[in-house]
């Protein structure tokens, strides 16, 4: 009986020490974690979301001249993807910033807006400066082959998808947003197209300033 007794309190002890050592273990690996992460800081939060878009591009403005993101580095950028057949979305948006770049006064030159059409095979350079011109603002129009749009869209997270209608035409379903880029090429927000011009003022100030 008491043989039973002792093998049993034994056993229990052995059971304790083993789930002791088994907390001392987790205890370390976690103390090892912790000092790990201290040693090796996850990436800047600000630093990712001013990398989120943009990127390298090559398109064509409609003298012909060929533009890339270097080119645009001389002051920040509101840019936009469309196309000039575009019933709604498009003009509206690009006749808004020609209006909240006149509220600004003369601080509305100190950025560029630039509109990317995102249907090659009908908007050639020419096309696009004709488009442009409309809005009585400065804007930059740009498009290139199928291939740079493709470039330029990864980098900006932009949707663009043909949609055919009666007679073998079609229309294109496009990302709405308005990319503002500061002068480094860094993101700096969008502008929706359903927010107040209250609001979109002020993110364009903050982009100028």
């Amino acid at each position: 009986m008491l043989d039973t007794e002792q093998q049993e309190s034994r056993s229990g002890l052995a059971r304790l020490r083993t789930a002791l050592w088994l907390v001392l273990g987790v205890a370390t690996l976690v103390g090892l974690a912790v000092i790990y992460d201290r040693g090796h800081p996850a990436g800047n939060p600000a630093d990712d979301y001013a990398h989120a878009f943009g990127g390298p591009f090559t398109l064509t403005a409609p003298d012909g001249a060929t533009v890339t993101e270097k080119t645009l580095a001389s002051k920040p950028y509101a840019i936009f993807f469309g196309f000039t057949r575009c019933p709604d979305v498009c003009p509206t948006s690009l006749a808004r910033m020609a209006r909240l770049r006149k509220q600004l006064g003369p601080d509305g030159m100190k950025f560029n807006i630039v509109f990317v059409s995102v249907d090659p095979g009908h908007d050639k350079p020419a096309d696009l400066g004709n488009y442009v011109a409309l809005f009585g603002t400065p804007i930059l129009g740009l498009t290139g082959t199928d291939a740079q749009l493709d470039q330029i869209k990864k980098g900006y997270g932009v949707y663009s998808a043909k949609v055919p209608q009666p007679g073998g035409d079609y229309t294109i379903d496009h990302t709405a947003a308005i990319y503002l880029m500061t002068a480094r090429g860094e993101f700096s927000g969008t502008i929706d197209h359903q927010e107040s011009d209250a609001t979109a003022l002020a993110k364009l100030k903050r982009l100028i300033a």
